[in-house]
């Protein structure tokens, strides 16, 4: 697979967006990676890895989020399911998971309910090994600070505003990952 290729295809214009979108992808790519290098014992698919990395947020350029140069119509959380939509019509099904799976923790039936969320009610957790470090590397770097690393406290400050199932599930992957 040509990951740049598929990039290129959506985001053909050489503007901030891509930007963005490059650099944070490359940050969760290289972070996940560091990962799959550490735990040799965890038979992570580096070459998946880097792709679903890359990838995971393609969805972006659909959703209205103007702070990161985003002008779609779609709301941002919607972003993975948008993205994992992109990729199935690409052909590529497990990357695709990816996509829609990393956003928080993974999301729940439960929280897309009872929160009244844009999405369809179902569970959105990431399953695999490869699903779940990219989804951990992810919650390292924001798009609006593309220069900084959070620390495993602001990573965790982060997921806590939207509960405490997802800071759970942070902190057991800590315990894997580190």
């Amino acid at each position: 697979m040509n990951y740049q290729a598929i990039i290129d295809k959506y985001y053909p214009e050489e503007n901030e967006l891509k930007h963005i979108l490059l650099v944070h992808s490359r940050s969760v790519a290289d972070k996940a990676l560091m990962v799959a290098e550490r735990h040799p014992e965890l038979h992570l698919d580096c070459q998946f890895l880097e792709e679903a990395a890359m990838l995971h947020d393609i969805g972006i350029i659909r959703c209205d989020a103007p702070g990161i140069q985003c002008f779609g119509s779609e709301p941002y959380i919607c972003h993975g399911r948008l993205g994992a939509e992109m990729l199935r019509k690409e052909g590529f099904p497990r990357h695709a998971r990816v996509c829609e799976r990393h956003t928080g923790a993974g999301i729940t039936r439960e929280q897309i309910i009872n929160q009244h969320l844009p999405l369809p009610e179902q569970d959105f957790l990431p399953e695999t090994m490869e699903e779940k470090v990219i989804c951990y590397a992810d919650k390292f770097f924001s798009k609006t600070h593309l220069d900084k690393e959070k620390t495993v406290e602001q990573a965790e400050r982060s997921l806590a505003k939207f509960g405490e199932e997802g800071l759970l599930c942070f902190r057991e992957w800590e315990q894997i990952f580190c």
